[in-house]
């Protein structure tokens, strides 16, 4: 029993410590003690009380299961329920990382000009695999950044995560990653977005750990919109050519003009190539903003780029099991049947929506 919840894995695991609570339920870590090896377990308790989450949650899995990348972080084990059906919580055990982004960037440990070099390098090598398997994030932001005392880093919390390959796909409605880290063409609510949204991400994750403090912590979307503009300056009428959104761009004309702030004017002591890298990330055209790859080849990071250690994938995710109306039952065989991967069990009888 662990504050209040009783995990339920293979006596193999030993608990070590709670690691966290969150709106998705509780991790600790713990170790395995046939191999030795230190693992992180997430339990969600009544996972399928809410159906959209509990999709989520097997989103992940399956993106988990699929990813397999240093900078991803990797699925050890899928607990199998008791029963096909009727379990309530789910199991996700993972990689064990010491730290994450957010911590580091708001400790008093001093981060050099190298250490933000390889950071935003590995999520640049992460993310680049991902976008190569039809994948964007929609979720980047410090706290989603695992990190170890290597400074190994990994890319988790990918429920939010979707496809890029019919982008008119309605993605507004599921897309709730936090406000500070939101393209503006999310906030304003155009018709379609691409994997550009995490770049600017990434670019606003960039900014915060050169400047130790976030870029634009809007209290709200308006608040956040204007924060942005005084950044990147008021977008021309080219510029906001693909926002569809009557009401959202009327607000944004009816608010003052603002100049381009020049970076170096909030980070004077920065690298000038760090600057320039920034402000291709954070254009406010998604057309115009640099791509993954892009970023990756950028001069910024030249002492680290190298082709052969920056993989894409084999072959794009499969989305096509994603196109279904979520009902108790379903999510809970496909639980149950993302398990039978780890835990392969004879004349298992197949689930059948019949």
């Amino acid at each position: 029993m662990l504050i209040g919840t009783n995990f339920v894995v293979e006596d193999k695991f030993e608990y070590i410590k709670l690691i966290g609570r969150g709106a998705y339920g509780v991790v600790c870590s713990a170790v395995n003690k046939k191999n030795g090896k230190k693992v992180a377990i997430k339990k969600v308790p009544n996972a399928y009380e809410d159906l959209i989450d509990a999709k989520r949650v097997v989103r992940e899995i399956k993106l988990l299961s699929h990813f397999k990348h240093d900078n991803i972080i990797q699925l050890v084990d899928i607990p199998k329920p008791l029963s096909r059906t009727g379990h309530n919580d789910i199991y996700i055990i993972t990689e064990l990382y010491e730290t994450d982004l957010h911590r580091v960037i708001y400790s008093r440990q001093d981060l050099s000009d190298d250490h933000i070099q390889f950071f935003l390098y590995q999520i640049l090598k992460g993310i680049l695999f991902m976008h190569s398997s039809n994948v964007i994030h929609r979720d980047i932001k410090p706290s989603n950044i695992l990190l170890n005392k290597n400074c190994e880093l990994a890319i988790c919390d990918l429920g939010l995560a979707r496809g890029f390959e019919n982008e008119l796909t309605d993605f507004k409605t599921e897309y709730v990653v936090t406000r500070w880290y939101r393209a503006p063409e999310v906030i304003l609510n155009a018709s379609a977005y691409t994997k550009a949204v995490d770049i600017w991400s990434i670019g606003c994750l960039f900014a915060e750990l050169l400047g130790r403090t976030p870029l634009f912590p809007g209290d709200d979307y308006l608040d956040q919109i204007q924060r942005i503009f005084a950044v990147v300056g008021t977008p021309s009428k080219e510029d906001l050519a693909y926002i569809g959104n009557e009401s959202a761009l009327k607000f944004v004309k009816s608010l003052p003009k603002r100049s381009k702030l020049p970076l170096a004017t909030l980070f004077p002591k920065c690298n000038p190539l760090a600057l320039d890298l920034l402000d291709k990330m954070l254009a406010f055209n998604p057309d115009k903003r640099a791509t993954i790859e892009e970023c990756i080849e950028h001069p910024y990071l030249e002492a680290l780029h190298n082709p052969e250690a920056e993989p894409v994938a084999d072959k794009p995710f499969d989305w096509s099991w994603d196109n279904f109306e979520p009902t108790k039952l379903i999510l809970q065989n496909m639980v149950y049947d993302d398990s039978l991967k780890f835990h392969p069990v004879s004349k298992e009888i197949p689930f059948s929506k019949k």
